[in-house]
């Protein structure tokens, strides 16, 4: 784009005395002219609908600014750099390439490797301060146990039992069963009774066998991987 400059001095003729030869106005000097405006106005842009070349430069205004006001690519940088500020974190899930190389500002470094981001909560100690890091993805159920406690019989009081052939065993005066063949060896022997033991109970207790499962990678949550960034400068 180029200025027109006069290259004739008109008004200086004007000046000049009658009969000098320079004060004569040539055909040659008023389409030197012509041609020098008709070549500026050639070279400007249009008010409406211009189309520019080159590298046009215009004012930049100010962050914030919401006009019809032409933006600069300072303007349009700086508002995306407001977007990302310091702290922020960026994600891609295909491209590898470090933010500072892609959007053009800012010192950028990978974040959260194998982590998953969770919102902050100062009502609750394992997530009331920022980048705080915790959990395991190793277990799905802590291996654990449950203990029996104490079972007990009803006490019988002093009892025995006595067999023989033909005849019954007996506990308390009831009848429980009747017996035949051979006892103690020998067909109608003698009967044969068992030792009395007095009151007693039977006692169980302990634990359960082991429950849960403790394994790698029985604790993950549903997720997907992808590239994250954190903004330091």
């Amino acid at each position: 784009m180029s200025d027109y400059t006069k290259a004739t001095n008109f008004a200086q003729k004007d000046g000049l005395s009658s009969g000098d030869p320079n004060k004569i106005i040539k055909g040659s000097e008023i389409d030197a002219e012509y041609n020098a405006i008709a070549s500026a106005i050639s070279s400007k842009s249009d008010l409406n609908g211009p189309t520019f070349t080159g590298t046009p430069s215009a004012p930049t205004a100010s962050f914030g600014t919401s006009s019809t006001q032409l933006a600069t690519t300072a303007f349009v940088q700086a508002g995306l750099a407001a977007s990302y500020p310091v702290g922020s974190i960026y994600m891609n899930a295909t491209v590898a390439t470090n933010p500072a190389t892609l959007l053009g500002f800012g010192t950028w470094v990978a974040f959260g490797a194998g982590k998953v981001p969770v919102g902050i909560n100062s009502g609750d100690s394992d997530f009331d301060t920022v980048e705080e890091t915790g959990g395991s993805k190793d277990s799905i159920i802590p291996t654990h146990n449950h203990a029996a406690g104490t079972l007990v019989t009803d006490s019988q009081g002093a009892h025995q039992h006595t067999t023989g052939t033909g005849r019954s065993a007996s506990t308390a005066g009831n009848t429980v069963g009747y017996f035949s063949g051979l006892h103690g060896g020998a067909s109608g022997t003698a009967l044969s009774t068992t030792d009395s033991q007095g009151a007693h109970v039977h006692t169980i207790s302990g634990d359960t066998a082991n429950a849960g499962e403790s394994a790698t990678g029985k604790n993950l949550q549903p997720y997907i991987v992808v590239y994250m960034w954190k903004r330091t400068v």
